[in-house]
């Protein structure tokens, strides 16, 4: 695994009221939820990179309010129309 150092203010941690280790951990989950609501990243990926299960990050996709679903409208309704 590769290790990315970014350097933060000390006020940072306390905005989330997170120790660091804590909150690099919720960094993780929160780029890996956006990417996947970009249509950057598949789940398992955003699982992997968010250090989760899949589960665990389709439990983290609700809790930021994300559709685990990365189909819009019209491309779902294109699907469900080449099968009937």
């Amino acid at each position: 695994m590769a290790k990315v150092e970014v350097e933060l203010p000390e006020t940072a941690f306390s905005a989330l009221r997170k120790a660091p280790n804590e909150f690099v951990q919720e960094m993780r989950v929160a780029a890996a939820v956006k990417w996947y609501e970009l249509g950057e990243i598949s789940q398992g990926k955003g699982a992997e990179v968010a250090g989760l299960t899949r589960a665990d990050f389709i439990n983290a996709l609700n809790r930021y309010k994300v559709s685990v679903f990365q189909y819009t409208e019209a491309e779902l309704t294109e699907e469900l129309n080449q099968w009937q």
